[in-house]
């Protein structure tokens, strides 16, 4: 069919009288859909269920000869769980820190500790001063910027480019010395998917900042959650930071939690040796150590590197169908139409999708009163605003595979929708 923009006003209100029928037979099926988090589908627990039987109840001695169930220990983490995310995390041993379950707050604990302390080459701390701010690629992680929020942390939005943030507009604002940090998904961004380019990340470990303390919030969430082959690959930006003379500037963040559970995962960070010890020394009053058990059955459960590999290959084994079922179903309503653009990423879980400007608000109320729930429209902007109210978040891996299609449908049924109201709207005005 002609896009929906070009077609008359007789035509289009035909359109959409037959797109309204249509939203209101999948209304009447009074469904539950929900799309809005990126989390892994019970499917997937199932994989590590093997965890919930480790370490056995013999099996409590860690290699350095101390036991696991007792307090004490560095922490910094086991030294065999070290060893199995090294290569992951692109560090030595002596340069990761593993912690509980959740990488975000060990990115909140950073923030914070900044704030009240500075990092190893600030003046003071960051919270004195004039008011700070982070560069934040939109669309981007609703979580980074709430975290900003919640401390008053500025957020300066830079557009994706599809190889990762505009690097000439991030070097231009790195410039300003309030500029203290920037939030990064490298690898399959959180949910554009891009996955920054080996110039884009030389220029993030080379740029002149400002702020000689400037940190990259490194979140590599989706490392090893590959949808295609051949996997994507980004350069290590610790090394790269090392050779552009910025050895400090990466803190490098990532966990198991769509490797393993959720909410029972590990959570790594990564960085220079002097932002290892920084770190260690501000958790000291914090924790006496983490959970080496949760630790040590991880180790038993993954091994290593290939195990780690062979287990992701069975998540992508259960996602990427669902992938493939919702581009089957936008691809099937939406084609042509000019109403949205969506991704169709090589990794990662989401897909990015873009309505005609100023609907985006509207789409997801229809999705919603359809049965499809989605995030609220603005979350993948700082402050919850999307300048163009036109960026949609789909969270396709938590539903069944027999949910998917069905979702696709409503949200379609509700873009068209609410994209023809709005043409209709503008051809009366």
């Amino acid at each position: 069919m002609p896009l929906l923009t070009d077609l008359s006003t007789t035509d289009l209100r035909a359109f959409h009288e037959r797109i309204r029928k249509g939203y209101d037979a999948f209304c009447a099926r009074e469904l539950k859909l929900d799309m809005t988090r990126g989390k892994p589908s019970s499917e997937q627990l199932d994989l590590s269920n093997a965890l919930l039987r480790l370490p056995d109840n013999i099996d409590h001695q860690l290699k350095d000869g101390s036991d696991a169930r007792n307090y004490g220990g560095s922490l910094q983490g086991i030294m065999e769980a070290r060893e199995l995310f090294s290569g992951t995390l692109g560090a030595p041993v002596e340069q990761i820190v593993v912690g509980n379950n959740s990488s975000l707050a060990l990115m909140h604990d950073c923030i914070v500790y900044a704030l009240l302390k500075g990092v190893v080459d600030s003046d003071g701390p960051w919270s004195t001063g004039s008011k700070i701010s982070f560069i934040c690629p939109v669309p981007g992680y609703d979580r980074h910027f709430a975290i900003c929020e919640e401390y008053g942390i500025g957020m300066i939005p830079v557009e994706m480019t599809g190889e990762g943030p505009d690097m000439d507009e991030v070097e231009r604002i790195a410039e300003d010395p309030a500029v203290k940090g920037m939030w990064c998904v490298p690898k399959y961004s959180n949910p554009s998917g891009d996955t920054y380019s080996d110039e884009t990340v030389r220029r993030l470990a080379a740029m002149e900042t400002g702020a000689l303390d400037f940190r990259l919030f490194w979140d590599n969430a989706y490392a090893l959650h590959n949808l295609t082959n051949p996997r994507r690959e980004i350069l290590n930006i610790l090394e790269v930071c090392v050779d552009a003379g910025n050895k400090d500037r990466a803190f490098v963040f990532g966990s198991t939690s769509k490797i393993t559970f959720g909410g029972g995962g590990l959570a790594l960070f990564a960085s220079s040796r002097a932002n290892i010890s920084w770190l260690l020394a501000s958790m000291q009053k914090r924790s006496i150590g983490a959970d080496k058990l949760n630790q040590l059955r991880h180790v038993r459960y993954l091994k290593n590197r290939t195990g780690l590999d062979q287990l992701m290959e069975r998540h992508r084994a259960v996602i990427l169908p669902k992938f493939e079922t919702f581009y089957a179903a936008f691809d099937e309503h939406l084609e042509g139409t000019g109403a949205a653009v969506w991704s169709k990423p090589e990794g990662g879980y989401f897909i990015d999708v873009n309505v005609l400007d100023g609907c985006a608000t509207c789409v997801i109320e229809l999705s919603k009163q359809a049965g499809v729930a989605l995030v609220p429209a603005g979350a993948t902007f700082p402050y919850g605003k999307d300048p163009r109210d036109r960026n949609i978040r789909v969270a396709p891996t938590y539903p069944e595979l027999s949910e998917i299609k069905l979702a696709g449908e409503g949200i379609s049924l509700s873009i068209l929708l609410g994209v023809t109201e709005k043409l209709l709207a503008e051809q009366a005005s």
